[in-house]
């Protein structure tokens, strides 16, 4: 168990099951949305404006992206934005599945039932809101590689506990970090900024919730157990990262794909961005004893640490 500066181990400071689900569910009655009335899918779409925050282009700080035009940025950062979107979408199905499985045989008269139900709920207005933003910006969707759809069923199918929990922080806390950025940046379209807004504010009950949960499955775990969840946390980790951008988003900015995916994949000032997007799940989950071993060399190859 880790120990920090005050003394006090991170396992003492979670408060109980219920009474933390009771403080959420109060949350939710104060603060949800509902995107289709919250954000202005009939608002003009400015010409002049990026799809998300330019800094967070995987192309930004490189002399490819200092070659391209106004407009190819502003065309990709709108794709970017969408292949965001598309992963979270993709993973965000994935949790609201685990959750299932994760409460099926609870009390439903309980807190802890019962936010698992509305975080659900959460989710499925989150994925809708994120495939109509794609959608109002005339872009296709998209979504991680075939392969790696189809990878991920045994996932959620399987992951339980602190696997679950915590494979779910790599896709939450990363989204919080970059939205956080896109909702404040009036160089970004008014739907990505209330988009984000929406998400940042709701999401923060998850995340809240995600690390209780992993912090309180991982406790009385074994050394065996600890270094299998770190090994699986790791791959989850490497494919949720490395799917944020899809390739294709270049095409549609009418680079060379060979070419971008090139400078992409050297470019320091994005790899600066996911490990500093990447700094708190990584922080948490060292401190509960779920980041070592094997599964580093697949945090370092997805720039994660």
């Amino acid at each position: 168990m880790s120990i920090d500066h005050t003394g006090q181990s991170r396992r003492e400071r979670v408060g109980t099951r219920q009474e933390t689900a009771s403080r959420l569910l109060a949350s939710a009655a104060r603060k949800s949305y509902d995107p289709l009335v919250e954000v202005d899918w009939d608002a003009p779409i400015p010409p002049d404006l990026y799809g998300m925050t330019p800094e967070w282009s995987s192309l930004y700080g490189t002399d490819l992206w200092e070659s391209m035009t106004e407009e190819q940025r502003i065309t990709l950062t709108k794709h970017e934005a969408a292949s965001i979107a598309g992963t979270g979408i993709w993973f965000e199905m994935i949790l609201m599945q685990m959750l299932l499985r994760d409460v099926y045989s609870h009390d439903p008269a309980t807190a802890h039932f019962q936010f698992a139900l509305t975080e659900i709920a959460d989710e499925c207005r989150h994925s809708t809101m994120f495939a109509r933003s794609a959608t109002r910006f005339g872009i296709p969707s998209y979504q991680p590689q075939p392969w790696i759809r189809q990878s991920a069923r045994l996932f959620k199918a399987t992951a339980t506990g602190s696997l679950a929990y915590g494979g779910t922080l790599f896709a939450e806390e990363i989204l919080d970090m970059m939205q956080r950025d896109f909702m404040r940046d009036e160089r970004v379209q008014p739907i990505t900024r209330t988009v984000s807004r929406i998400h940042v504010t709701e999401e923060a009950r998850h995340i809240k919730f995600a690390r209780e949960e992993a912090t309180r499955r991982v406790a009385n775990a074994s050394a065996f157990t600890r270094a299998r969840i770190r090994l699986a946390l790791g791959v989850t980790a490497y494919f949720v990262v490395t799917s944020l951008v899809n390739p294709k988003v270049y095409e549609a900015a009418g680079l060379d794909p060979k070419q971008a995916r090139a400078a992409a994949a050297s470019n320091r000032h994005y790899h600066d961005m996911i490990r500093q997007g990447c700094a708190k799940t990584i922080e948490f989950l060292d401190g509960i004893g779920l980041i070592g071993g094997p599964s580093t060399v697949l945090l370092r190859r997805a720039h994660i640490i």
